[in-house]
């Protein structure tokens, strides 16, 4: 492994995987794992740096970080950056409106909606699937975080906002008099996709390394029950195990 001392770890706030308590302490269920692969590897110490997503890949390949949150896996970021094995697979949902007034079903829905805005994060690959399920450019928003983007559906400055289904449920869970609500995506509009840690090319030994401790982790009774906390169930962990 290369000689290091510290875990330098880029997130994002989004619940349940990364996110900053009252207390100011970083956790969620991948700040925890990255912490516990840490430990195994013998590290020092953990350092968590907040950044925006469309930072996440350019601050890694800048070495400003050792390893980002976990990513969903495309052929256009594996031209960038390395990524371990999978540590979730999941899939996608919407938020939107309280109650779901517009009656969304999924992105399809939204397609059939000429009139209906959608955001998406700057650069996260949710922008491309709802293209890819008919939705027109003009239809899309960009926004730079995960707050930033739920409030515009709460003010109405777009109809739903696409994400991981999971980030929404975290975030609601911690907003709870937010007016919004949630709409899973159908699997016949979008199968669970895979996250990994990203790290950046040429240290193929720390990849290695991280596999070995993610073999022993991944499936364990401390991750599941970790996850567990997180909202996430067996099946969830069962796809990556």
């Amino acid at each position: 492994m290369p000689d290091m001392t510290e875990l330098k770890f880029a997130f994002l706030e989004e619940p349940p995987f990364c996110f900053t308590g009252a207390s100011g302490e970083v956790s969620g269920c991948d700040v925890k794992l990255a912490r516990r692969l840490g430990d195994m590897l013998g590290l020092a110490s953990f350092s968590p740096i907040e950044t925006e997503f469309a930072e996440l890949l350019p601050g890694l390949v800048a070495g400003r970080w050792t390893m980002t949150t976990g990513l969903f896996v495309s052929e256009e970021r594996k031209q960038l950056v390395d990524f371990t094995r999978p540590i979730w697979a999941l899939q996608d949902g919407l938020l939107v409106a309280k109650d779901n007034p517009r009656g969304f079903r999924g992105y399809q829905s939204i397609a059939e909606n000429q009139k209906a805005l959608i955001g998406v994060i700057t650069d996260q690959v949710q922008h491309l699937t709802a293209l890819h399920n008919g939705i027109a450019p003009e239809q899309v928003r960009m926004f730079a975080t995960q707050a930033d983007a739920a409030q515009a559906v709460a003010d109405g400055t777009v109809h739903a906002y696409a994400s991981v289904a999971m980030a929404h449920r975290g975030y609601l869970a911690q907003r709870p008099d937010m007016p919004l609500g949630f709409v899973e995506i159908p699997p016949i509009e979008k199968q669970p996709s895979a996250g990994a840690f990203a790290i950046a090319k040429g240290n193929s030994a720390l990849v290695r390394h991280i596999d070995s401790c993610l073999g022993e982790l991944l499936g364990s009774d401390w991750h599941r029950q970790m996850m567990a906390r997180y909202g996430f169930s067996d099946s969830d962990i069962d796809r990556v195990v």
